[in-house]
């Protein structure tokens, strides 16, 4: 029942905060909401499926990726190309961009790129049982060799300064208040929707099996279950979260670039959800939130300083409250609603 409540009650606050915030921080709240999205899938595959996965930038890229094409496509000038590929000296539109022209194929690959590099790499990964730290590292490798990539096409992807100028979002304009407004109302119904969403796969036998397979991945082998399979599937639908966050970025905050998608941006994601609660799905998502709230509020006066307070609370939480926020708040109720029945005990 509880939980029931702190869902209305965030609904509630998401439709009231257009009505009380100024353009620009309806703004910034937007872009936390993409990554509180993304905190969403991160709580599943790592929280309930135990997979430390620090490469999320890959999948939220991708997803940003594809929208961000589409959106050039759609403002490119006469010659039918994006501003930085005249800038560039590219004179015909690469055979990669094309499909993105038509919106269907772009909103499709928004999830079935990050879903088919997942799935694909889950595959050649849990097959080998490769888990832990292992895992770990070898998808925080692939973010990097991600960067590296973009980085380095800078007539097909835009270099370091990735794809930028984005005026229009299909039929909103971008530059308008009111526009604006309902792109902030799309990502929160994102977020809502994807919560749901996952919040029914959790409680849903595939999540107890997901549960099994985290904590005893030997004996669910042995019951006849494919704990890869499990694992891949998992690894999967958070990618497919992740990129359909990265799709709502490029028209929120109106760029797509590698220096949000490489090793760092992912930590950061990992902090917010340790932060709040790996474990729960609502810590997660607040985590996420606060995190990035406090980056934007201490950034400005401590941009160095931030990143080893950032740090700090990630080693601090993982030490002294591997729950998180979430399992801290979940005991104190636990010990408040015991101590009635123990006084009547007594």
């Amino acid at each position: 029942m509880s939980g029931r409540i702190s869902l209305v009650l965030c609904v509630v606050l998401l439709a009231v905060a257009p009505l009380v915030l100024s353009p620009f921080r309806l703004g910034l709240l937007a872009k936390y909401l993409c990554f509180a999205i993304v905190a969403v899938g991160i709580a599943l595959a790592w929280g309930r499926g135990g997979m430390l996965t620090l490469g999320q930038g890959v999948f939220f890229g991708l997803g940003g990726y594809a929208m961000g094409m589409h959106l050039k496509l759609r403002e490119a000038g006469p010659a039918g190309l994006p501003d930085f590929m005249v800038w560039s000296g590219v004179e015909e539109l690469p055979a990669l961009w094309k499909p993105f022209a038509n919106p269907v194929f772009a909103l499709a690959a928004v999830v079935v790129l990050p879903g088919l590099v997942a799935f694909l790499l889950g595959l050649l990964v849990f097959r080998q049982r490769v888990r832990g730290a292992y895992f770990a590292i070898l998808s925080q490798a692939l973010a990097a060799a991600f960067v590296i990539l973009l980085v380095g096409r800078q007539g097909l992807t835009g270099g370091t300064n990735g794809l930028t100028n984005f005026s229009r979002f299909f039929a909103l304009d971008l530059t308008d208040p009111g526009g604006r407004r309902v792109v902030y109302a799309i990502t929160a119904a994102a977020l809502v929707l994807t919560y749901l969403a996952v919040k029914l796969v959790v409680r849903s036998r595939f999540g107890a099996l997901l549960v099994a397979v985290r904590d005893h991945e030997d004996r669910v082998r042995f019951l006849g279950y494919d704990p890869a399979l499990v694992k891949t599937i998992t690894f999967t639908a958070s990618a497919v979260v992740a990129g359909l966050a990265g799709a709502l970025f490029v028209p929120v905050v109106g760029i797509i670039s590698p220096a949000l998608l490489g090793v760092v941006p992912s930590l950061e994601l990992l902090v917010g959800v340790a932060l709040g609660g790996r474990f729960s799905l609502a810590g997660a998502v607040a985590g996420a939130i606060a995190v990035n709230y406090a980056k934007t509020l201490f950034s400005e006066d401590f941009p160095e300083g931030w990143l080893y307070l950032q740090g700090g609370l990630f080693v601090l939480v993982l030490v002294f409250a591997p729950r998180g926020l979430a399992g801290v708040v979940e005991a104190a109720r636990d010990r408040f609603r015991r101590r009635p029945r123990e006084e009547v005990a007594g």
